[in-house]
C-alpha cells in the first residue's frame, strides 16, 4: 500500500490528493501493471472520469486493483484454455495448443514449448490438463 502511495503522490503536482486522468497510464505502470490505451479509457469510463479530469487515491486504488485482477497470467491462461475447449472437458489437446502458442501472439519456440508441456506434465494421451497447467512455474512466473 505504501508503494502504491508514494507513487501516486509523486504525480499529485498540486498536492491535493488527486492525479491527473492523464498521469494514470504513467503511474499505473510504474506499479507494474501495463493496461492498454483502451483499458485506460474503460476505467475512466466506469468512474466517469473526464480525460481532462482527475482522480483521488481511493478511485486509484479501485482502477489499479481492476486492472491488477485483468493481467493476472493464470486466470488468462485458464480463459484462453478454456476458449479453446470447446467440448469443455478440462483439457485441450497439446498438438492444438502447440499451434497457438507458437502461431499466435508472443510466438514460443517449439523448444519453449517442449519446455512448458515437460514442465506441466502434459500426458502420453496429448491432453492437457488446463488447470495443472496454468499452475505450473513457468507459466505464473514470467
Amino acid at each position: 500500500m505504501t508503494k502504491f502511495k508514494e507513487c501516486f503522490s509523486l504525480y499529485d503536482k498540486k498536492h491535493r490528493g488527486k492525479i491527473e486522468a492523464s498521469d494514470l497510464i504513467t503511474v499505473m505502470r510504474c506499479l507494474g501493471t501495463s493496461p492498454t490505451l483502451s483499458e485506460l479509457d474503460r476505467h475512466l469510463q466506469i468512474h466517469k472520469i473526464d480525460k481532462n479530469g482527475d482522480l483521488d487515491f481511493s478511485t486509484f486504488l479501485n482502477i489499479l486493483h481492476k486492472q491488477m485482477q485483468q493481467e493476472d497470467p493464470q486466470t488468462e491462461i485458464l480463459e484462453a484454455m478454456r476458449m479453446t475447449d470447446r467440448q469443455k472437458k478440462g483439457y485441450v489437446l497439446a498438438s492444438e495448443l502447440r499451434a497457438k502458442l507458437t502461431g499466435l501472439g508472443e510466438k514460443l519456440t517449439d523448444q519453449e514449448v517442449d519446455e512448458l508441456f515437460k514442465e506441466a506434465g502434459v500426458g502420453p494421451d496429448g491432453h492437457v490438463c488446463y488447470e495443472a497447467f496454468a499452475k505450473s512455474p513457468l507459466t505464473t512466473h514470467h
